[in-house]
């Protein structure tokens, strides 16, 4: 079957979080998310780098739902289910749907870090992933020095398959950087 006809739901939930494919209007929330974490954001992710006003998250989350729709890309929005607040942006990347395989990606805005919402959003991610994409291998990527990162992987008990020393660039572009793989399969 061609990926572009699997259908799945656009959307699911935890016992906090309503987790779902990012829609237009989405990116005045994500917007602000970004800009209340730049901080944190800006030692992993090249995208904090970028000066981006409202319009350009906008036209991103636009881009996002339309490869949502094409099954290119699995972009994921998570919001707390009592309050609707947007927390993190996560989603299934690197989709190699011949295997099948992906990659799960997460930042979390942090004004709600340190309540485990990347945790659970990962677990209930990875699972979607296993029962309803029928994926037999979930990874997750991240900078050897992303001690958070790499928490949520372990506290997930996501395999560390290996260590890739001196594999990718830092955001700022000064060293080279050690690359953590951890992988579920099924």
């Amino acid at each position: 079957m061609k990926p572009i006809l699997k259908d799945f739901p656009t959307e699911f939930t935890t016992e906090r979080l309503l987790i779902r494919m990012p829609k237009p209007g989405d990116g005045k929330a994500v917007y602000e998310a970004i800009h209340a974490s730049l901080e944190e954001l800006k030692p992993f992710m090249p995208f904090a780098h970028k000066e981006q006003t409202e319009q350009d998250v906008e036209a991103n989350i636009r881009e996002a739902h339309a490869k949502f729709l094409t099954r290119e890309d699995l972009r994921l929005l998570v919001f707390l289910k009592e309050t609707g607040e947007l927390v993190a942006s996560s989603g299934l990347h690197r989709i190699e749907w011949e295997v099948p395989k992906m990659e799960i990606g997460y930042w979390i805005d942090s004004r709600y870090s340190g309540n485990g919402y990347i945790t659970e959003a990962v677990d209930a991610i990875t699972e979607f992933a296993f029962n309803l994409l029928d994926a037999r291998r979930v990874e997750i990527l991240c900078d050897a020095k992303n001690i958070k990162s790499r928490a949520v992987a372990e506290r997930l008990q996501f395999n560390l398959d290996a260590i890739l020393k001196s594999d990718s660039v830092s955001v700022t572009g000064s060293e080279l950087r050690d690359t953590c793989i951890y992988s579920k399969v099924r």
